[in-house]
């Protein structure tokens, strides 16, 4: 990512005043996940100090920097609908989501929970709506399957199983996608020598076959380009930023965090605006995001499991003054100012408008926000949309857009929570040509054109 410099603006509302940096050009940083220093800091109208486990700021190599541009299309903004909210205040704690009790599975089911309480069962059966939707599609396809073999479908043996899912396997399905096909078929067959499906010993065999035989193969050329992007967030409609619809705010700010981040966009979702969450060091000179308390991240078990980001503001002194409206820590404070006349909860992204205008927003519409950024980015351009631009591709674009510009892989892993490089290596490194190469190529098509 280019350069990122930071303008002198007014009285802050959400932040604390204090000394000016010193002069000098400065960039956006990739935040590691390291002890940070203790600054006195001020957000939400409230003194507070700053945190002793926050991460220090990333070192230069992690600076991101423009590359050549790709094509792409538009697309128009989202609305934010749903149902009425009522009530006032604050509420931290996340939403609860509603849960289905699955039918009953004949045969087993009986045989498990015949002692039980109905209100037991329902408990211990309990699946999210998505869980139970993905999981009907799937045993649907399967019973379809036993049907032209006139196979029964909840007591049909192993080998029917296993033939099915090889018809998978020959469709070149993933490992994945199998694995799933077989938990749909676990919670509504009956047991296979006393265990589940799932837990059979040919079943676990064959998807560890599956998984040999056919191996990822992530995209390694990326959908979209970050030069192409970055220079459209500098122009309209993302500028200027102050007057600009809520929607395109909305948008820029959560593109913005999420360059500079390289989380996910669960760990978005979880940013909350409270004192001991929010904080912003001395003259907005970065700021500390932490998730709410509580909140367990995707991969729990991993070394860099902290999930405290810290994003670095620039002085806008000895630099491009246009650099200064990529700064993600400027986006945050506006968003934040604009946002509290009717923000109803503590997360840090809310909905904008409709009926749910004000409440917290939900993973999925966050992950729209990012590709809608990017799709308005190309419109701005002039540029046709690339397909297949997704929320996630920001982690392996940003990563490998560091990585080519000499940035350790140690810190990448770390500012991205990944346990080990190989995490990086096999699904996100992608083939971005460093800046070097481009001066080069600059520099040799110049001698060229002086010769001729």
């Amino acid at each position: 990512m280019p350069v990122v410099l930071r303008s002198k603006r007014g009285p802050p509302r959400y932040r604390c005043t204090g000394t000016e940096l010193a002069e000098g050009p400065s960039q956006i940083y990739i935040s590691p996940s390291e002890p940070h220093c203790t600054d006195p800091v001020q957000g939400q109208g409230e003194q507070r100090t700053g945190s002793s486990d926050s991460p220090v700021l990333a070192q230069q190599n992690l600076v991101l920097r423009p590359f050549a541009p790709l094509i792409s299309t538009s697309l128009a903004h989202s609305s934010e609908e749903g149902p009425p909210f009522s009530g006032e205040g604050y509420n931290l704690a996340p939403v609860p989501r509603s849960l289905e009790p699955p039918p009953m599975v004949p045969g087993r089911d009986q045989e498990e929970f015949r002692d039980l309480p109905p209100s037991v069962v329902n408990t211990l059966k309990a699946r999210a709506p998505s869980t139970r939707r993905l999981y009907d599609l799937k045993w649907r396809i399967f019973v379809n399957w036993c049907s032209s073999q006139g196979k029964d479908p909840r007591r049909c043996g192993i080998k029917s199983v296993l033939s099915f899912l090889q018809g998978g396997l020959d469709r070149h399905l993933s490992a994945s996608t199998l694995k799933v096909h077989v938990a749909a078929i676990s919670a509504n067959h009956d047991l296979v020598e006393g265990r589940s499906v799932g837990k059979h010993d040919l079943v676990i065999r064959f998807l560890r076959g599956a998984r040999r035989l056919n191996l990822p193969r992530p995209n390694l050329i990326p959908f979209w380009d970050l030069a192409v992007v970055l220079q459209a967030l500098q122009q309209d409609p993302s500028e200027p930023l102050q007057s600009v619809d809520i929607n395109v705010l909305s948008m820029k700010t959560a593109l913005l965090t999420a360059l500079t981040s390289v989380k996910r966009v669960g760990d978005f979702q979880a940013l909350s605006v409270i004192s001991s969450c929010l904080e912003f060091g001395p003259a907005d000179s970065h700021v500390v995001l932490k998730p709410r308390p509580g909140y367990v991240p995707k991969v729990p078990t991993t070394p860099f499991r902290d999930q405290v980001v810290t994003l670095q503001a620039i002085p806008s002194q000895g630099g491009d003054p246009n650099l200064t409206l990529l700064c993600p820590v400027r986006a945050l404070c506006i968003y934040l100012e604009r946002t509290q006349s009717f923000r109803c909860f503590e997360q840090l992204f809310v909905c904008y408008g409709g009926q749910q205008k004000g409440k917290a927003v939900s993973k999925q519409r966050i992950s729209h926000w990012l590709v809608d950024a990017i799709r308005l980015a190309y419109q701005a351009r002039g540029l046709p949309c690339p397909l297949g631009v997704r929320a996630h591709s920001t982690r392996g674009v940003t990563a490998s857009a560091a990585l080519a510009n000499g940035a350790s892989l140690t810190n990448i892993c770390r500012a991205a929570d990944w346990a080990t490089p190989n995490t990086f290596a096999r699904f996100y490194n992608l083939r971005m040509e460093p800046v070097s190469a481009r001066v080069l190529n600059a520099s040799s098509s110049t001698q060229d054109a002086g010769q001729v």
